[in-house]
Order: structure tokens, then sequence, then C-alpha cells
């Protein structure tokens, strides 16, 4: 009997034990849980199962997510993919610190390291803030417009040469006759003479494995010992022996071109170092790769809608046959510089259908935004940051009717992308990461459309295309078939 009351003694002792325990736990629990709801973190996307349906979600589609997402949440909110969190800030009165943020708070590193073995080591994301900022000067000085003067003598010339080879009649690809052409001139302006006159089939065939060793899985994997990405590496070992001979050959020679090739190699580092081979390899596979598809991707959007918008056609044509009447008939980089109608079609082509359809920094460090409608949300250090160009481009409320092609809406006096305010059109980027190649990219479109225009009758022989959402860099899906005729008198 009493070893029996000792016994129930001994278990209603620990029975209050076990309660006063819950009970401090409990209490330790909620003040934790108080001071994290001082924190006014962004929404949630909800999903099922747990670990898993953020990213099946994503993986569905991020422009499909977001606009899901963005009706029920708002312009700010958070994705779990597995063991990460992506916020998304979505338009400009959300998005002004991802662009304006410095790099030790939100940094692009961590994000992009996946294109070193691609670019190779000791360029760009493969090297600290401080050197990438004096490879982005190298490639700014390449690009300054007493450059690009003569890049666009060399990319008129290429267009004139490409297209006196089609016929009267007929019917193209668009999609590759566009690329061809624009990796001819990538190859006449940046990778140099050499490449564009002896050995363009051959690094042409270089860069076309490297290009499909950028995988979707490279993303994560990078590394990962798959064909592809073997190809990948052996052609970036070939490239490098082509342009290390190239730069040797000219140093020895002391012979000097116009293009981005002769900037790198003659290009210093504050301390008076010199590039090194490597290096100017390295910077040049990142400038062919950082335009080539976006250009040609955004050259036949551009042509897709003028031949399908006849009147913006016309305008388009109208200032050409008025500049050329005032100027002469050879077409130069103040020229084109002056070609306004024809900017503002490539700009909605681009607003419209943006390549890149995500840009994402690592957060190191809290920081909080707030909503046009008020709201205040605090984003924690270590969340992934996220904008989508794609989505952000056709918010209603900063573009009217933002699912039409209407290139009037940057002509003076409406300035959509401006009323809003400062990043409100984000196709190229913005801010302290805006791209540089933006100016080469409009100039080599501009030279392109202005010849094509002029010289012949365009329209679509297939459906008016679609997107290919399956891309690494979002394109145009399947062929663009265009039926043209050349124009009896030209009004070059």
């Amino acid at each position: 009997m009493t070893e029996s009351m000792d016994s129930k003694d001994h278990n209603w002792g620990n029975l209050g034990l076990i309660v006063l325990t819950t009970l401090l736990i409990a209490k330790i629990a909620s003040a934790l849980l108080f001071r994290r709801s001082d924190k006014r973190l962004p929404p949630t996307v909800k999903s099922w199962p747990p670990l898993l349906g953020g990213l099946l979600k994503f993986l569905k589609g991020p422009v499909v997510m977001l606009r899901e997402e963005y009706g029920k949440l708002g312009s700010v909110f958070t994705v779990n993919l597995l063991h990460k969190k992506i916020t998304f800030l979505i338009g400009p009165e959300v998005s002004a610190h991802f662009f304006k943020a410095s790099e030790s708070d939100l940094s692009q590193q961590e994000i992009y390291r996946f294109n070193v073995p691609t670019f190779g080591p000791g360029v760009v994301f493969d090297v600290d803030y401080s050197v990438r900022q004096e490879q982005f000067r190298f490639f700014t000085e390449s690009l300054r417009v007493n450059k690009l003067k003569g890049y666009v003598d060399q990319m008129v010339a290429e267009a004139e040469d490409y297209f006196s080879k089609w016929a009267d009649s007929g019917v193209v690809d668009l999609k590759y006759e566009l690329e061809h052409l624009i990796i001819l001139t990538a190859s006449r302006c940046l990778l140099g003479r050499e490449v564009r006159d002896k050995l363009f089939v051959d690094v042409s065939a270089l860069f076309h494995d490297l290009d499909n060793g950028m995988l979707p899985v490279s993303v994560l994997f990078p590394y990962l010992p798959i064909p592809a990405h073997r190809r990948r590496d052996q052609a970036r070992r070939k490239l490098a022996e082509v342009f290390t001979n190239i730069i040797c050959s000219r140093k020895e020679t002391g012979k000097s071109e116009n293009d981005m090739l002769q900037c790198f190699i003659e290009s210093k580092y504050k301390d008076g170092r010199q590039t090194t081979e490597g290096e100017v390899t390295g910077l040049l596979i990142a400038a062919l790769f950082a335009g080539q598809h976006t250009s040609s991707i955004t050259s036949v959007w551009t042509g897709s809608y003028l031949m399908k918008y006849k009147q913006f056609q016309s305008a388009v044509l109208d200032e050409q046959k008025n500049l050329l009447k005032k100027h002469g008939d050879k077409v130069d980089h103040d020229i084109l510089s002056e070609m306004d109608v024809l900017y503002r079609c490539i700009k909605e082509a681009l607003r419209l259908h943006p390549p890149l359809i995500m840009l994402m920094r690592t957060s190191h460090s809290d920081f909080s935004v707030k909503t046009r409608e008020g709201k205040e949300y605090d984003i924690p250090k270590g969340h992934i940051v996220a904008t989508s160009p794609a989505f952000a481009n056709r918010l209603p409320h900063v573009f009217k009717d933002p699912d039409q092609y209407d290139p009037d809406r940057f002509a003076p006096g409406r300035e959509e992308d401006k009323v809003a305010g400062a990043f409100s059109y984000i196709s190229f980027g913005g801010g302290r990461h805006g791209c540089l190649g933006e100016p080469f990219a409009y100039l080599q479109i501009k030279a392109i459309w202005s010849h094509l225009l002029r010289n012949f009758e365009l329209e679509l022989d297939s459906p008016f295309p679609d997107i290919d959402w399956n891309a690494m860099v979002v394109g145009v899906k399947g062929n663009v078939m265009v039926r043209y005729k050349r124009r009896k008198l030209s009004v070059d």
C-alpha cells in the first residue's frame, strides 16, 4: 500500500515536471514566435506536398505561377523550393531595392556561378566583385560610341552582303536566317576578323557545343558528368586554343583591329596588370552568350509584329525614307540612332517578349519593401530575391492594354515606361546590373530591319509565332516562315 502510494506520488511528480517543462517550452516558443511576428514576412505560396509543391508549381512555368499567385497574394510573395526560399518582387513600386542595392546586400555571384564552366575560370562570376567590376569596365570601354560607330559599319556591311544572296522572291525561315546573320555579325564585331574570315565554321561549331551544354539541369549541377557537359568542356578548351593563337599573333605582329577582341587584349586592371589570354577568351565568350540569342530572338519578334501590324511597318518605312532623303543613302551610326520609330517597335517587342524571364539575386541582409497598396514586408537575409521582366512588363496599372503590341506607348506624350516610375520597363534589367550591351543590341537589330524593310516586301507565311517557354533563353517556338519579294525600286 505504501509502495503503491509512493509510486503514485512519484508518477504525479513526473507528470508535474513534464507539465512544467512543457509550459516553459511553450512560453519560450511563444516568445520566439512573438518576436518573429514582428517581422512582416511576405505571404507564402500554398502548395502540396509541402516540400515539393512549390518546386512543382515553379517547374510548370514561372510566368504561369506568377500570374496565379500575383492575383491571390499581390506584388510580394515567397515560394518554397525545397530548402530555398524565393521571394518575388513584382512591379516598380517594390523592385527598386532589387535593382539599386549594392553587391554586398544583393549578390549575383551565388546565383549565376553555373556559368563558370562555360565562360571559364577567372572571369565574371568566378571572381570577386571588385575584379568583376573592372572586367565590366572593359566591356563598357569596348562599347563606347567611338567603338560603336565602327561596329555599325560592319553590321551594315554584313546585312547588305547576307541579303544580297537572297533570290528576288521566295520563302525563308526568318528565325534561321536572323540567327545565322547575327552570329556572322557578332563574329566580325566581337570575335575578330580572323574568326570571321578564316575560322567562322569551326568556331561556330564550337560555340554550338558550348551553347548546347547550357541545360536546365546545368543550373543546379553544372559539373554533372553528362555527354552535353563533356562536349561543352571540350569546346571550351578548343576555343581557348583558337583565341590564344589569335591573341599571340596580334601581339607578335603588332596588328590591331576595331573589334571587342582588340579592346580586351589592350585592357588593363587598375594595378597595371594586362589581361591574360584566358581572361580575354572568357570575356569574349561571355559577351557572345549575352548578346547572340537575345538579339536574334528580339529581331524575330520585331519582324513578326511589323508584318502583322502593317500600320507600324508603314510608319517605320516612312521614317526610313525621310532619314535617307535627309542624310543620303549610306546608313551609319548617327542615322540608325535617329530611327526613333523603329526603336520603339523593337522596344515594344522586347516588352512583350524579354528573352530573360527571371532575374535573381541572393540577399545578404534584411530589407523592407512597400507595395502600392501601402503594405510593408520585411525580406529576410538568406532569401533568393527575384523579379520577372516577362510578368512585370505586362502589368495593367503600368501599361495600358498590356498584351497589345503598341509601340506608340513609348512615344513623347505617353512614355508609359516612365509614368509609373523607374524600373517600370525592365527588359534589359536596370540599376547597378543593367545590360551593358543594350546600345549594341539596338543598333544591330536596327541595321537588320532597316535594310530588310527598305529592300523587301515581307509577309508572314506561317501563323504568328508562339513563345518557347522551354528554352533557357525564352525565344520563338518553331519556324517563322516569311514570304518575301525584292522591291523593284529600293528606297536606299
